[in-house]
């Protein structure tokens, strides 16, 4: 828990100018939850939505073991059956026998499945563009960059596994 900082800061900080714009969280927060709201209605039509995106995308560089593809997306593995049975029901994935080992499956998309990944991204885009819309294209550059250094580092320091520990620990 945090303590308040002391009155003497609080006024410091209004003889600034300062206000709730310049706090990190509340800027983050806004940010956050426009793209999530964004992103979320350019991937509705998506069995599993984000999630299911994030899926289709990895498969694509790679046809993975679906073990492999839930450690490094944190999902429970569990969950990645169910998401995985929805996005091969609606033919976007397929599930292939792993040659070097035969009780593991590969994931790997279908043409429909590359097909639906390029109209995402485009998608995807769109929302991005409209989040970052205040920024010119090298700030927006500057500002990912910027980002994905921060987030490499925060999970480095505090790496969440996938999202079922957080939720049972949550429960404790």
């Amino acid at each position: 828990m945090t303590s308040s900082p002391p009155e003497s800061d609080l006024r410091s900080r209004q003889a600034r100018g300062m206000s709730v714009e310049d706090d990190l969280g509340w800027a983050l927060g806004v940010v956050f939850r426009r793209y999530a709201k964004r992103s979320a209605e350019a991937l509705d039509d998506l069995p599993g939505g984000p999630r299911g995106y994030q899926v289709l995308a990895t498969a694509a560089g790679e046809a993975k073991r679906q073990l492999d593809l839930a450690a490094q997306l944190g999902v429970d593995r569990t969950v990645m059956t169910y998401l995985l049975d929805d996005l091969e029901k609606a033919g976007l994935v397929e599930r292939r026998p792993d040659p070097s080992d035969r009780r593991a499956r590969l994931i790997a998309p279908t043409e429909k499945g590359f097909e639906a990944l390029c109209d995402l991204e485009r998608r995807l885009q769109l929302a991005e563009d409209e989040v970052l819309g205040g920024l010119a294209e090298g700030e927006r550059t500057v500002f990912r960059t910027l980002l994905a250094r921060l987030a490499v580092k925060a999970d480095a320091v505090e790496h969440v596994p996938n999202a079922c520990s957080i939720a049972e620990g949550l429960d404790a």
